[in-house]
């Protein structure tokens, strides 16, 4: 079903360009008309909206390594700025923003990258991910140590339950680690597989308790926690690696961007359906024919076996030939035609049809994402070394959806 196209569309307002090398990370200054963002060049930038009507940086700090993760907090203007070393350094801010002033160096990964910074200023935890496979959270107060927890692989991104302590750790094997924090150290808690590529980004929704993992399988997971009866659902709209998400209390609406260059607004109020289990058979399940491996009945049928495809609606293992056809399933996360069997596409309804996104073009391939969500502006970093700056709350309070 084509659903009706939207005029509500995100508004480019700005383009911060300059950057000749890598730009890693980069996060809007809630309710200011600035930027802060760091580089493969060593660089912390702080951009600011000149009379002029461009960005310029106020400050151009040079780090002792590659600045790969930072964290921001407005209230206290405390700024973390991770190192490719495994250092994380702390600043303050001043109010002009024209200076950053050095507070303390946590040495929190041996030679290896930081990936990703979370700050719990209610507890003074200083949270963080990194190449060596472990993470990490200290003492802001004295700088200590408090815990850690060795994952199965590089951990690429990094989300935070502040309510219930809960850490939850992204790995590049597709694994996501939930470990409790207390005072006393770190307590494994459980391990979420599901995804078959690298987790690069993670966003908690405590409001659900919620939690969402975007991969470069091209996939997103929404999972359960606060349920705990193990219900995932999955968002299929990118047609290359998820990079960023980005969730929005007000219009409950999850953003994320990738690699195919779209930015697509999910409405988490709508229900959808879990997928279904795939099921294995060594014939087809419609018309019989054997698959490839199904040596007996190849003989006994005298024909060459087939490739197995899996039904998206039922979940039946099926042929090509008996899965020719191909429809949306926003219902069960699929915002684009995916393949199902001859009996689903004549069962499906049209309700089944109806888009649950919006998705829009970002004309480049981003690689990082932050949201201001008083003013609802969104930040796209992509590899062109280009930072925008969006409006995109008429996109959000949008209720006409845009299929791809």
């Amino acid at each position: 079903m084509e659903s009706p196209t939207s005029t509500c569309k995100p508004s480019l307002l700005h383009k911060l360009e300059g950057s000749n090398n890598e730009i890693n990370a980069a996060v809007v200054i809630p309710g200011e008309d600035g930027v802060i963002s760091v580089s493969a060049d060593r660089s912390v930038r702080v951009w600011q909206l000149r009379d002029s009507g461009q960005f310029w940086p106020s400050i151009c700090h040079y780090m002792g390594a590659a600045a790969t993760a930072l964290n921001y907090n407005h209230s206290n203007r405390k700024l973390f700025v991770g190192l490719e070393t495994g250092a994380i350094e702390e600043f303050i801010l001043s109010q002009d923003y024209n200076r950053m002033d050095t507070q303390r160096l946590y040495n929190s990964h041996q030679s290896a990258r930081v990936t990703h910074i979370v700050v719990d200023h209610a507890n003074n935890w200083l949270l963080s991910s990194g190449r060596d496979k472990y993470f990490h959270f200290h003492c802001i107060q004295t700088g200590k140590r408090l815990g850690g927890y060795m994952c199965a692989a590089w951990c690429t991104s990094l989300a935070y339950d502040k309510d219930a302590k809960y850490a939850f750790i992204g790995d590049y094997s597709g694994s996501i680690t939930v470990c409790k924090l207390e005072v006393t150290g770190v307590k494994f808690i459980t391990t979420l597989k599901g995804q078959v590529g690298s987790i690069r980004a993670l966003e908690w929704d405590g409001s659900k308790n919620w939690l969402y993992s975007g991969s470069f399988d091209n996939s997103i997971f929404v999972w359960d926690i606060g349920g705990r009866q193990g219900r995932v659902w999955e968002l299929h709209g990118h047609k290359g690696k998820v990079t960023s998400l980005v969730f929005s209390h007000t219009h409950t609406k999850l953003i994320s961007c990738g690699e195919d260059g779209k930015l697509i607004c999910w409405d988490m109020t709508k229900s959808r359906l879990e997928t279904p289990d795939w099921s294995e058979s060594d014939n087809c399940q419609l018309c019989n024919r054997p698959f490839f491996w199904n040596v007996k009945s190849m003989y006994e049928q005298k024909q060459v076996g087939l490739r197995q495809h899996h039904c998206r609606r039922c979940g039946k293992a099926i042929c090509d030939y008996c899965s020719s056809k191909r429809t949306v399933l926003p219902v069960r996360g699929h915002e684009y035609p995916v393949r199902v069997c001859e009996e689903c596409i004549i069962a499906v309804k049209p309700e089944e049809k109806v888009h649950l996104a919006s998705i829009y073009d970002t004309k480049q391939v981003v690689t990082w994402m932050d949201y201001d969500s008083t003013r609802d502006h969104l930040i796209t970093v992509g590899k062109d070394n280009v930072i925008k700056i969006w409006n995109i709350k008429d996109a959000l309070k949008n209720t006409m959806n845009n299929g791809p």
